[in-house]
Formats: C-alpha cells, structure tokens, sequence
C-alpha cells in the first residue's frame, strides 16, 4: 500500500451518544426504579410482628422500617402508644413495657400497639410523624409526655455548646434553630432529600439492617480494632449480607429484663439531684411537643396525653418547686387544648430504674393506674364510637 493511501492511524474511542429521546427515556428508567424498589422490597423482605413487637434497639434509627410497621396498624381497634424510652421499654423485655400491660388489663392481645422508638425526644419525635409517620391518621393514640427533656438546657438542646444526639435527621435543620447542633449546610441539605424520597429512605434501611449503620464502602473498610488491625469486611460479598431477615427484639436481652444487670432500682445518694429546668417559655422541646400535638390532631387523630410518670424521688428540694411548676403548665396548656391528658402519681421509688424509666414491676401498676383513672375509662370507652 502507497504512502498515499494508508489509513492514518486515529484513536479509538468507546463512548455512546444519547440524543434527548434517549436521555428523557434514560431518566423515566431510573426513576421507576427508584420509586418502584421500595415497594417491591415490602413484599419481598416481610416484616413480622407479633405480640409485644417494638422497633428493635439495633433499628432505632431505621425510619423506613417505622414506616412499615406502622402500615400494619390500620385495624379501628387498634390503640397506638407512641413516645420515648419510656414506651419502648429500656430496661425492660418487651414483654414488660406499657403497651404489654395495658393490654393485660383490657383483656386482649395486641390491642395496644408498642410504636414507640429508643431514644426520641419531643424534637425527634415531631420529625418522626411528620416525615415518616404519615398515616397516623384517624388513629386513637396515647401520647408520652416526658418532662426530663427539660431538665437541663442539654436535654432541651437549648445549650450553646455543641451536642452530639440521637436522631439528629428527624430534628429541623433549619428553622426553627437549634443550639447546639452544628451539621454543615450540605450535611442538612442531604438529611433533608432523605426525608422526601423513598428510595433514599430504603438505602437508609438497607444500611441499618444489614451493614451496621454504614455505607457499603464504609462498612467493607471497617477495621476490627485491633492493633495493627484487620479488615474483616474486605473480601466478604456485600450482596450475602443482605439476608432479607429482620431482626427481632430478643426474648435473651442480656441488657434488658428482670435478669439483666441493668434492670435494678436507682440507687439513691445524698439529698437528690439538682436540676437545671428550662421554662417552658423558652424551651424548644416543649414547643416541639405542642406542634406535635397540633399535628397529631390536624390529622384527626383521637389523643391522650400522659405526662410522666417522672421520678419526683430522685429530685433536690431546691428543684421540686420548678418540676411541679412545668407540670402545672403542661396540663393548664393541654386543658384549654381540651386535650384528654392524666398526670399519673408518682411510682413507689424502688420502681424506677432511673429519673424515668419504671421497672417492669413499675409498668404493671402504671398500667393499672391508668385503667382504674375515669379520665382513661372515659377515653378508652369512646373508641367504638369514633368513626
């Protein structure tokens, strides 16, 4: 071949031109994806709950699977116990919480339903219902008002210094402002696109049940701790760890229960605890349960507030008077709500595991309190008639 009519040499390049028809099909692909994933991993990754059944501890921040759960509390019969610690049991079994005594005082088996998560606070909780808990609508609900998140300006979040907390997605990020938490713009920018979309909430899911709180890469570049340490996660398949099994809470708690170690009474010392109470003037997490109450019925749902039972036992002299003057306002603000609402007394001291988890003796009497008070009864009688 001449000189003249060799090939020039040219470089090869790989590359696939999309034209707008091919671009707009391209992105309707990833978006049934996207919103059709969620849906068909319900079915195929099955949540069974049973009796007792609360989120488990490990699950507390798996928003996605709270919203599953409560999709399978449609029945009118139902009765929702929403709130802290306190409702989803710390110390305790879960047959051992309020919602399982509750039940055993009304003689049914799953009438009053554990939908309570580990570690929320009024802040939190807000969040919860109103970006994940969509279909409390139309629901009869006990609703747990715990006054520790006032105890302090840490507790309210109301402290200038920062603070690491629990379910810091579920919390505003940006209005109205909090103190003490510090994320980036990006940071919050991102929780909130995870709010508003179902698939982000799924790989949110994914993350939780299955790669210990982690992204993928994360999780396959977690070191063991040992020195020098190893990376046990490196060669494993990611694909083998997603088993489609749920855990579920553990009969064997070795941190929960009458045999744990934890499940003992407060040990009290000296002349009680001083707390730093913040007004509910000024406290952000009382405001936060007031809009969470407001919401809650904007929805049409049918509320009963009880507030506590705190630990009065564990309290200074000095910090009693404040305590009964925040309880006083809470119950003056629910009464010209006309928010059904008991503030049960106080448990015998030994009941309480610390300023407001009871026992699981603790939780029997509550319940049994709660059911021989005319404000319940008269509450609880009304659910055959709400609809």
């Amino acid at each position: 071949m001449s000189e003249k009519t060799k090939i020039p040499e040219t470089t090869f390049v790989n590359e696939f031109r999309l034209n707008t028809r091919d671009w707009l099909l391209a992105v309707a692909i990833v978006l049934a994806v996207a919103a059709l994933t969620p849906r068909l991993w319900k079915r195929m990754e099955p949540l069974e709950t049973g009796r007792d059944y609360r989120i488990p501890y490990q699950l507390s921040r798996d928003y996605w699977l709270y919203q599953q759960r409560l999709s399978q509390t449609d029945d009118s019969n139902k009765i929702l116990v929403l709130g802290d610690s306190v409702v989803w049991g710390e110390y305790v079994l879960p047959d051992g919480t309020l919602s399982h005594f509750l039940n055993q005082n009304s003689g049914q088996t799953n009438q009053f339903v554990n939908v309570g998560v580990n570690g929320l606070f009024p802040l939190a909780m807000e969040g919860l219902v109103k970006y994940y808990g969509k279909t409390l609508v139309d629901k009869k609900l006990i609703l747990h008002c715990n006054v520790l998140w006032m105890s302090s300006p840490k507790a309210d979040l109301t402290s200038t210094r920062e603070e690491k907390f629990n379910h810091a997605t579920l919390v505003p990020q940006f209005s109205p402002r909090i103190p003490c938490y510090r994320a980036d713009a990006s940071e919050r920018l991102g929780i909130i696109i995870e709010r508003n979309s179902g698939f982000m909430s799924w790989i949110n899911h994914l993350q939780n049940t299955y790669f210990e709180e982690k992204s993928v890469p994360r999780w396959t570049l977690q070191d063991d701790g040992a020195d020098p340490p190893r990376y046990p996660n490196s060669y494993k398949n990611p694909l083998a760890q997603i088993t489609m099994s749920l855990p579920s809470a553990s009969k064997d708690d070795a941190n929960r229960g009458p045999q744990s170690s934890r499940h003992k009474a407060w040990a009290q010392s000296g002349r009680g605890v001083q707390f730093e109470w913040v007004s509910p003037d000024t406290s952000i997490q009382w405001a936060a349960f007031q809009r969470l109450v407001d919401l809650l019925r904007e929805r049409s749902n049918d509320i009963l507030v009880v507030l506590g039972p705190f630990n009065e036992h564990m309290l200074a002299p000095e910090s009693k008077a404040p305590y009964q003057k925040i309880c006083s306002a809470i119950t003056a603000w629910l009464a010209q709500k006309q928010i059904p609402h008991i503030a049960p007394e106080p448990l015998a001291g030994a009941l309480y595991a610390d300023a407001s988890h009871p026992l699981t003796e603790g939780y029997d009497i509550l319940a049994r309190n709660l059911f021989n008070n005319g404000n319940f009864q008269k509450w609880y009688s009304a659910k055959t008639t709400k609809r």
